[in-house]
């Protein structure tokens, strides 16, 4: 059977960059590749909507993570972050690994965070001198309103810096590091950006690039000192993961061609889609404030996730992703980010609907798979 790919991370790679990724390799060093880095550089701006550098690290999304706060961090300054998921978390381990002083805001899984709660905190510390925040929630399918955040919190404090984890939100949701004022944004190559896991995209405003520059990162491979020095002369620091990077350039070539606007409508299409197919089957939605990338749905009473797992695997070639942390066993996650369309959406209602009456849940036969497609039948050509 044909394996289907529905999982917030890795998602699947278009054929044609398999192609392009298995050509026979080239050197890192040599004027070949360079064409392909700088071909990337500049597109990526396009992708975060940004006149400032994007860098490349060769890694997973959260080396990404942890260069931002093992470079941009100086000595005595103090952070907050959001803990509203397994990737909100992760800021905050991150915080503790490099011994920052910062402080957590808890949020209920499902439920985003909003400017007052961290205005009144900075407020309350005035040492603070970066919100760290996540765009998508992968974990919770959660998705936060950044550009309200970033211009509230700036417009009190304008010497805070804003970082953002975009890795499930850059490509699936609308970014604009510019026009909001973000100070970073990280992604990985496997969501969004349709390539395999393997780099991390760091973008980085001007005027915190300047600030980064005259400090010492505490980290030594993930240093974006380094990493920024490398980039003005074309190059990486390190040796980079040189088929990745020629993936990401073809990526970002489909990226273009479809416009980063309405990559932006398509994800929110099949996202709405997904979200009205489960509910007419009688499932509750997990999330208050839906994330464009993933969909995370409770488990009906009687459903056992094992059961209902393995129906869609071993039966119908379909993998999706389970819950997380407390969550594990009570929810599934679908994910419609990166290189889907509105058949994609379809074919993952059906095999929900083979899986569910297959662990004796009771239901209309076809009722999510007609809502799905109705939906997208009315709002597509919009």
């Amino acid at each position: 059977m044909k394996p289907r790919l529905f999982t917030p991370g890795p998602t699947p790679v278009p054929e044609t960059i398999q192609l392009m990724m298995a050509k026979p390799m080239i050197h890192h060093r040599n004027e070949d590749f360079q064409e392909y880095l700088s071909a990337c550089h500049g597109k990526l701006k396009y992708l975060f909507q940004t006149s400032s550098p994007v860098i490349i690290l060769t890694g997973s999304g959260t080396s990404g993570m942890e260069s931002l706060v093992s470079s941009v961090m100086g000595e005595g300054e103090e952070a907050v972050f959001i803990n509203g998921g397994k990737f909100g978390e992760r800021w905050g381990e991150l915080l503790t690994h490099y011994q920052i002083t910062h402080y957590e805001i808890t949020k209920q899984w499902g439920i985003p965070v909003s400017s007052s709660e961290i205005i009144d905190l900075i407020t309350k510390n005035p040492k603070i001198s970066t919100v760290f925040l996540t765009h998508s929630e992968t974990s919770t399918g959660t998705y936060t309103d950044i550009k309200s955040i970033t211009s509230d919190v700036k417009a009190k404090f304008p010497l805070v810096k804003v970082i953002v984890d975009g890795i499930t939100s850059v490509g699936s949701h609308e970014l604009r590091m510019d026009e909001w004022n973000i100070d970073a944004i990280v992604t990985g190559s496997q969501k969004g950006l349709m390539i395999p896991p393997g780099l991390a995209l760091v973008a980085i405003q001007n005027s915190l690039i300047e600030k980064i520059k005259n400090q010492k990162s505490k980290s030594y491979y993930l240093s974006l000192q380094e990493a920024v020095k490398a980039h003005s002369g074309n190059d990486t620091p390190w040796t980079p993961a040189v088929s990745l990077i020629i993936g990401l350039k073809y990526a970002l070539e489909m990226i273009e061609q479809e416009g980063i606007e309405n990559v932006w409508k398509r994800h929110q299409l099949l996202g709405e889609s997904i979200r009205r197919g489960v509910t007419a089957l009688g499932l509750k939605l997990f999330s208050t404030s839906p994330s464009n990338a993933v969909t995370p749905v409770y488990l009906p009473e009687g459903v056992d996730w094992k059961k209902f797992n393995s129906h869609l695997k071993k039966n119908d070639g379909i993998t999706i992703a389970g819950g997380q942390g407390p969550f594990t066993g009570k929810i599934f996650r679908l994910s419609h980010l990166g290189y889907y369309d509105i058949f994609d959406m379809v074919t993952i209602m059906v095999g929900i609907e083979r899986a569910l009456k297959a662990c004796g849940y009771s239901f209309k036969v076809g009722s999510g798979v007609a809502e799905t497609h109705n939906y997208l039948m009315e709002n597509m050509e919009k």
